[in-house]
């Protein structure tokens, strides 16, 4: 036996990933910390410049010293109404159009926040699904994660359930999100591994399941509902509220800081579940609590905005090839790219149209779906290894 062939399994896997001694280490290898840095600070200005151009965007065109004062206005009253009217942000000019305050505030500010926060939400949700499955095609809507939530949803709005009031959808979305998930995982695992296979074909089972349960709830509702169910079935950012947002956006953080907290976790159930036992992981309470928290970041969006697929496939894998697989870096930059792809979608959707909005979940399968047949084969290529 070979001093290799002695070596654990962990080692050998951490060695075989290291770069070759007598080789010139890439860019990425050099300076893994910079290179993370740069894509953060990209994301960072192309979130902001996007942000203000959809903004500016629409029926009613606003330039961009128009937003900026509105901004400045608005802040200045904060300012003043919490006692520090010492500090005034510089008012560059005053939206001319006498509705492009309201339009910018009352529409487009809070549709654009909740872009970025769902976005945000599907992206950290497809990042602790691939990392808990060890598989890059795992994805909360490939896998029914998203389909079960908008059956939740959708039984709401035909049984009419207003107990909770405005946390009645999100709540049924996140027990129909949390049921699918568990469901997957448990028929998924086969002595201590979970089977890929058997993972795609348990999501495909889920889905129809939802799929026919939604059709069911579809023909029992009435007009104005059936007009609801359609909305959770297309996907859509119209209509969103500042109400909305303000449920949203603890939803999203919380689920991001409880996926922080998994991050090391993750890291090391890459090398295996042995190895990760060995090395004081808990993988089974760490699956189930990545599985909570895929429920409540998939469910929360789910609700709020109707079934968006792909982001969660699309945007981990994009950042997983530009910063490495690393979970402390991957999930935060997975939640600034997120958001930025669900905002470009939201404004190809209300603008490449006029006059009409197009459904959202239409645009990121139109994306998502050629990228995960690409996925597929370059995954096969490389035998099922991470990308």
């Amino acid at each position: 036996m070979t001093a290799l062939e002695t070596k654990p399994p962990a080692l050998q896997a951490l060695e075989a990933a290291a770069p070759h001694p007598t080789r010139r280490p890439n860019a990425r290898h050099r300076h893994p910390a910079a290179r993370r840095h740069l894509v953060a600070g990209g994301l960072l200005v192309a979130l902001v410049v996007l942000a203000i151009v959809s903004a500016g965007l629409g029926q009613l065109p606003v330039p961009v010293p128009e937003i900026a004062g509105s901004l400045a206005i608005h802040l200045n009253e904060v300012l003043a109404g919490v006692g520090i009217d010492w500090l005034r942000v510089p008012v560059l000019a005053t939206p001319q159009h006498p509705n492009a305050d309201a339009t910018l505030w009352a529409i487009r500010f809070p549709r654009i926040v909740m872009a970025i926060v769902v976005g945000a939400a599907l992206a950290v949700g497809g990042v602790v699904m691939q990392g808990i499955f060890r598989n890059p095609l795992a994805e909360p809507g490939v896998v029914g994660v998203s389909a079960g939530a908008a059956l939740g949803a959708s039984a709401v709005i035909v049984l009419g359930f207003t107990f909770l009031g405005t946390l009645t959808a999100p709540v049924f979305a996140f027990v129909g999100g949390l049921a699918a998930t568990f469901l997957v995982y448990f028929t998924a695992r086969s002595g201590r591994r979970t089977e890929v296979v058997t993972l795609m074909l348990t999501g495909i089972a889920v889905n129809a399941v939802a799929g026919a349960g939604i059709a069911f709830m579809t023909f029992a509702a009435t007009t104005q509902q059936r007009e609801q169910i359609v909305f959770w079935q297309l996907g859509s950012l119209n209509g969103s509220r500042w109400q909305d947002v303000w449920i949203v956006i603890p939803i999203t953080l919380a689920g991001i800081a409880g996926s922080m907290l998994l991050a090391r976790n993750l890291d090391l159930l890459a090398l295996g579940e042995r190895q990760a036992q060995h090395l004081g992981v808990p993988v089974e309470a760490t699956r189930i609590a990545a599985i909570v928290l895929i429920a409540v970041l998939t469910a929360g969006a789910v609700a709020l905005c109707g079934i968006v697929a792909f982001v969660g496939l699309v945007v981990p894998h994009l950042m997983r090839m530009a910063v490495g697989p690393g979970h402390r870096a991957l999930i935060p930059l997975s939640a600034l790219g997120g958001g930025l792809l669900l905002l470009a979608a939201d404004l190809v959707a209300r603008t490449a149209v006029p006059y009409a909005d197009l459904p959202l979940g239409m645009l990121t399968a139109l994306v998502g779906g050629p990228f995960f047949f690409w996925l597929i084969r370059r995954t096969r290529r490389r035998s099922g290894g991470w990308a």
